[in-house]
């Protein structure tokens, strides 16, 4: 006998929408209740993991489990040391992953995750400060610990009110309040978040230097001061920067002809056939030191409306030269 199919699934756009919105009220519900829990406590489980000379160990099962390594990820990310420990696996052998100067953070909105309370003992023995994360302040987890930061929800969004919904958004929003308040105390700033993000956007932006980019050696366009203006043309077509600088005997920077100044000298109908690159540069150009960070560089040519700036060292020597091609493919804009 064939199995009869499976009823197709009743959908109704109008429930849909009530149900969404319904969650994201539950849910902004929850986590703006966190606020009355954000006490002495919390203070002290801040200074806890300020001062602390080991890990944040994050331990949690199942969603908490999650959750868990979302906020260690967030820690970790914002200079707090922080790692996961599975609390199944650490019956097995990772809790030799924890030490005395760690400190154990547990999520668990029951506070009785079998997998959890079964090695809530151990911990203790261990020496490392407990804090429990949980809703559920009668918890033999909130009894074990040390400190106790509350993330109780009053319901979870889903409507049978089993899956955890409600209840991890308030960990993961605790989770991060303790993040915010940990970087803050620190000094944490953005070049430190860089540091630990080197391949995103806003690393590229504050790690990389000038000399990371610019255009160094035979690659640099320049010419004497003597130079005849065919010289200089050839100069800039064949390091295609759009511009050259012009230095004198000793290698001394003097000036820059550029693009611009071409197009401009040809409206005023200035016969360039016998002129020199000292009588056609520009004195005194805009350089940028080879270890400013590229994104100064970005800001210097906006300011300036130029789209090249050449790089000097300490000594105010020409090092190097780079245009706005060049942050381009480096993706510092």
């Amino acid at each position: 006998m064939k199995n009869e199919p499976l009823p197709a699934p009743v959908f109704d756009a109008v429930r849909v929408i009530a149900l969404a919105n319904e969650t994201l009220d539950i849910e902004a519900a929850a986590v703006s209740g966190l606020k009355r829990h954000v006490d002495a406590a919390f203070v002290q489980v801040v200074g806890l993991m300020l001062s602390v000379q080991g890990r944040v160990v994050v331990m949690g099962m199942g969603k908490s489990g999650h959750i868990g390594r979302k906020i260690v990820a967030t820690l970790a990310s914002t200079g707090t040391p922080a790692m996961f420990v599975h609390p199944a696996e650490a019956s097995h052998g990772d809790l030799g992953m924890i030490k005395p100067v760690d400190v154990v953070l547990a999520i668990s909105n029951s506070g009785e995750s079998q997998e959890m309370t079964v090695i809530l003992p151990i911990i203790k023995r261990l020496g490392a400060p407990l804090v429990a994360m949980t809703g559920n302040p009668q918890s033999s987890l909130a009894r074990y610990a040390d400190f106790f930061l509350n993330s109780g929800v009053e319901k979870e969004a889903c409507p049978l009110n089993l899956a955890p919904t409600a209840s991890t958004t308030a960990q993961l929003a605790l989770g991060d309040a303790l993040a915010v308040a940990l970087l803050d105390a620190r000094g944490f700033k953005a070049e430190d978040f860089a540091r630990s993000h080197p391949g995103g956007s806003l690393g590229r932006k504050l790690l990389t230097l000038v000399s990371d980019v610019m255009r160094g050696g035979n690659q640099v366009p320049r010419v004497g001061m003597s130079a005849s203006f065919s010289e200089v043309m050839r100069e800039m077509s064949a390091k295609g920067l759009g511009a050259t600088a012009v230095v004198d005997g000793t290698g001394a920077l003097q000036g820059i002809f550029t693009d611009g100044d071409l197009r401009r000298l040809i409206e005023k109908g200035v016969d360039l056939r016998n002129c020199t690159a000292q009588q056609v540069m520009h004195p005194k150009p805009s350089t940028i030191h080879c270890n400013a960070l590229a994104v100064d560089a970005v800001e210097l040519m906006e300011q300036r409306c130029i789209t090249s700036v050449l790089v000097v060292d300490d000594a105010g020597a020409l090092c190097g030269a780079l245009n706005t091609n060049d942050l381009m493919r480096a993706k510092v804009i």
